[in-house]
């Protein structure tokens, strides 16, 4: 197995979510245990039989020019915001290098639906001529990478992979790749999605995905909890800055992407292959291309959206590919407190994973109590573990996987902090 050619340094990174309006606010909230699923207080939810969901603050769009929020998606905007911050972190590397040279590469799962059910309810009631002629370009799963490129003037390329809820580990694997191919010198990836609408949570719900607890919004997103009952949708998007190790100066890296896998389930559209079979595939070959051995990890951050099948496939992925040192490391699941956002969980758990490292600690994982007895791993309870006091680079395993059996793997590292030896 080839070894990465070079490794990939994390020099900034945005995100906002159901807990916060960037990457920081986000962090502190998941420290503090706070929830950021809440009941939707609008009429048009008063019907359905799922009216939970994780919203990102409209505080959040303030800043956010009125022609944009206007001609772009949520979808969009989300990322656009993301996007902005992470610029905006880089400053100090990304300064004097070619526009020519820096590409864009945000996934999503859907894109537009926002936009698609707005427009279909405007046809529906008022004919063609109620119908936004921008209607197709807001709603195009490639309208957030296009828009960020417009915004930021970047002309290295704009990419978009649409993998489900891999979508956004996607973009950063193959920001990665363009740039080991020299093929950019910064490149800003990850994901964004918004589908907290009637037309997402109905279609979600209708294949029994989402978890009822409508009267327990907090405890509704329960990874690897033996009650759990599908999972809670939430929207947010997450953007890294990524560039070379050789083009960063020694202690700007805010962390390491080492390496990453990939591989497909092709056993069912939403159902994951039951024994994770596949899913190891893409640890394993994460792991090997970063060069290191299950016992070489501090920790894993799990996909575990909440659902039956998907977190067991997952655990048993885990316990294949990382044998008996799953018997010890702290496995973090995020989603009790985000949600899921979809194509945008890849790129903001990344963001947390990264701050995990380098506050050497692992969080605990909420609603994970009590355990499922199938789940035979060390996920994190009722509080956060503290990761081993050590010289060496932590490293962190980070999954992320999405209906149709796309399955990503990512070795991310940081070296240790001053504060956490402490």
């Amino acid at each position: 197995m080839p070894k990465p050619p070079e490794r990939i340094a994390v020099v900034g990174w945005g995100s906002l979510s159901p807990l916060g309006e960037d990457a920081d606010s986000t962090w502190a909230a998941v420290c503090a245990r706070q929830s950021g699923i809440q009941t939707i207080q609008e009429t048009w939810a008063e019907d359905l039989n799922v009216r939970i969901a994780g919203r990102v603050a409209e505080t959040a769009f303030a800043d956010l020019e009125p022609l944009l929020r206007r001609r772009a998606d949520r979808c969009a905007q989300l990322a656009l915001l993301a996007g902005r911050q992470a610029w905006a972190m880089a400053e100090h590397n990304r300064r004097g290098l070619d526009p020519t040279r820096i590409a864009v590469v945000l996934g999503t799962g859907i894109g537009g639906l926002a936009t698609m059910h707005e427009q279909h309810s405007q046809l529906s009631a008022g004919g063609p001529s109620r119908v936004n002629p921008l209607t197709v370009p807001m709603l195009i799963p490639d309208a957030a990478a296009g828009q960020v490129a417009i915004d930021l003037g970047l002309q290295g390329g704009a990419h978009t992979p649409v993998s489900a809820c891999a979508s956004g580990a996607e973009a950063l694997m193959l920001a990665q790749w363009l740039l080991q191919d020299d093929r950019a010198d910064l490149v800003l990836a990850g994901g964004s999605e918004a589908p907290v609408n009637r037309l997402g949570l109905v279609g979600f719900s209708a294949m029994r995905a989402l978890s009822l607890r409508n009267e327990a919004p907090e405890q509704a997103s329960r990874p690897y909890g033996q009650t759990r009952d599908g999972f809670v949708l939430s929207e947010g998007a997450g953007v890294l800055a990524l560039m070379r190790q050789s083009d960063v100066p020694a202690g700007d890296a805010l962390g390491w992407l080492l390496a990453s896998g990939s591989s497909s389930d092709a056993h069912h559209i939403v159902a994951p292959e039951p024994q994770g079979l596949q899913a190891s595939r893409a640890i394993e070959e994460a792991l090997q291309r970063a060069d290191c051995k299950p016992d070489d990890l501090c920790a894993v951050q799990a996909h575990a959206t909440g659902t039956s099948l998907g977190d067991l496939a997952e655990a048993r992925a885990l316990r294949r590919s990382l044998g008996s040192a799953a018997d010890h490391l702290p496995v973090y699941a995020p989603k009790g407190q985000l949600g899921h956002l979809l194509g945008g969980a890849g790129a903001v758990e990344t963001i947390l994973a990264l701050q995990s490292l380098r506050a050497g600690m692992v969080p605990c994982s909420m609603n994970a109590d009590p355990l499922d007895p199938e789940v035979e791993l060390a996920v994190t309870g009722s509080g956060p573990v503290a990761l081993p006091d050590t010289d060496r680079e932590r490293l962190l395993l980070k999954n992320a996987f999405g209906f149709g059996g796309h399955n990503i793997s990512l070795v991310l590292a940081a070296p240790p902090q001053p504060s956490a030896r402490a």
